[in-house]
């Protein structure tokens, strides 16, 4: 599949990049590395990537052990100019199986400390890139207003503890996992503490899907084969409603990268950091 990407990529005029995500522990012997390794074999005979990016989610592992993971994990990236995502915290929602509800919503909060942890474990991996998925109560999916608590200011938090004790030139790309539902403001604001990319899949499947929803209803008759008719063969062919959806969902990622301020630039927003 990401091969078929690429030889797409080759006839149109955009940047296309391809990214793995959430893989955990016990997936990377049998996922990750492999996709890895493919990139060596790759690179060897003078192609790109197969990918430019792969994430790591060690947030059920201990802090020491995710970060000894990580750090061997961003070594292997690093000889392969591969960037590697690590995840401290927890995003809460359906998809990892944690509620934001009682005492556990403490763990939706990643601390100046911990981030403080990553940069010292990572930053020292020579010509490695890396971005964090650190927590401010971000969930996945899309909950009513009021339902989930955000609180950029953490990010500044963490970034400011790195600079107190390294400089004013170091610090994190950060990560925005759960961005689907969130105000224009929030993500603005979180991109003045170092966010550099955001997943909005939720909001994403859901401006895929509406526009086929809306031809389904509309057209019932010629969709179904009702009452020993025939049905429509224009309407009820996939290619119809599939073209819809995908004009849908191509808007909806033009007007996501306009919020995130990546429309019409060739590279994400630079942190200061003196080896980049």
């Amino acid at each position: 599949m990401a091969n078929h990407v690429h030889l797409l990529a080759e006839r149109y005029n955009v940047y296309i990049a391809l990214h793995t995500d959430h893989c955990r522990t016990e997936k990377l012997e049998s996922f990750l590395y492999p996709l890895i390794k493919e990139t060596e074999k790759r690179r060897s005979e003078n192609k790109s990537n197969l990918f430019q990016s792969h994430m790591f989610d060690g947030s059920s592992l201990s802090n020491d052990d995710n970060m000894r993971i990580s750090r061997d994990l961003l070594e292997i990236c690093a000889k392969n100019q591969i960037i590697l995502e690590v995840k401290i915290g927890v995003v809460g929602g359906e998809e990892e199986g944690f509620r934001t509800d009682g005492a556990a919503s403490s763990r939706l909060y990643t601390t100046p400390e911990d981030m403080l942890k990553v940069y010292e474990a990572l930053e020292g991996v020579s010509g490695s890139k890396y971005m964090v998925a650190a927590t401010f109560g971000n969930v996945h999916g899309v909950y009513k207003p009021g339902s989930v608590k955000l609180k950029p200011e953490i990010l500044k938090q963490g970034q400011d503890a790195i600079k107190k004790k390294y400089g004013k030139d170091a610090g994190l790309y950060l990560v925005f996992h759960g961005g689907s539902g969130s105000s224009r403001e929030e993500i603005r604001e979180t991109l003045e503490y170092g966010v550099v990319k955001m997943n909005i899949d939720t909001d994403t499947q859901y401006a895929f899907t509406r526009p086929i929803a809306d031809h389904i209803l509309k057209n019932y008759d010629g969709v179904l084969k009702i009452e020993n008719e025939v049905g429509n063969k224009k309407l009820y062919d996939p290619g119809t409603y599939l073209k819809l959806a995908e004009r849908n969902m191509s808007k909806h990622v033009v007007k996501a990268c306009e919020v995130l301020r990546s429309a019409g630039r060739a590279t994400c927003p630079k942190i200061s950091r003196k080896r980049h």
